[in-house]
């Protein structure tokens, strides 16, 4: 299975002017905005799950196009929501949904922290090697920006644009990641900013989490 993160292409290239533009905002490292009054100072100390070895042939419809939904997503350092794209991107949305209802989400580690740029977890494995045993094709717009909240799908830099398996991440750079339009666009954080900020600064300039972050739970929530 190829490897499903972000090409390090591109992240020499954009990570160094992003972490610049963190260093240089009062909100300290990784800060899109202060954190509400009711975040999570801390993250639960738990242990990091076992890899699971989990495949699938193919996703299963389980959502319609442009149909509204999200993603509830538990973490032991608080929930985050993610409100799915099914118009722009159905078929994107729709294998992450049907993942999410296999509970493939289900005690996996965010394994990947890359302050003031992403975070990134869906691999059941933890080593950002991992995927589902497929693979889904849906090259996003030439004008995407992977904006601050922006959730869209890993992919090796070898494999063509809008390619995902269940690998994601979410933009935490403070305003534009930078990055080129190669990586289909799941949706976007829609509650839990906080939670995503404070996931964003546990991690080092070797991209690896300083705590363990577990997704506790992934569910799919309609309407």
């Amino acid at each position: 299975m190829p490897k499903r993160a972000l090409s390090h292409l591109a992240l020499a290239a954009v990570a160094s002017l992003a972490l610049a533009a963190c260093d240089s905002d009062d909100g300290g490292e990784g800060a899109a905005a202060p954190a509400d009054d009711g975040a999570e100072a801390a993250c639960a100390e738990v242990a990091a799950p076992e890899p699971k070895q989990v495949e699938f042939r193919r996703p299963e419809r389980v959502l319609s196009r442009g149909e509204e939904a999200s993603a509830a997503v538990e973490t032991n350092c608080g929930s985050f929501t993610i409100a799915l794209d099914a118009r722009h991107s159905p078929r994107t949305a729709n294998s992450f949904a049907f993942l999410a209802e296999e509970g493939f989400y289900d005690d996996t580690l965010i394994h990947r922290i890359a302050p003031g740029f992403v975070i990134q977890g869906g691999d059941p494995l933890g080593t950002g090697f991992g995927g589902p045993g497929y693979s889904v094709d849906e090259p996003p717009p030439q004008n995407t920006s992977y904006l601050t909240g922006v959730v869209a799908m890993a992919k090796a830099g070898d494999e063509p644009p809008g390619r995902s398996g269940s690998q994601f991440f979410i933009v935490t750079a403070p305003a534009d990641a930078g990055l080129p339009p190669e990586y289909a666009v799941l949706g976007e954080v829609s509650d839990g900013a906080d939670v995503v900020e404070l996931i964003g600064e546990l991690g080092d300039a070797s991209e690896q989490p300083s705590e363990t972050v577990v997704i506790e739970s992934l569910t799919i929530e309609r309407g």
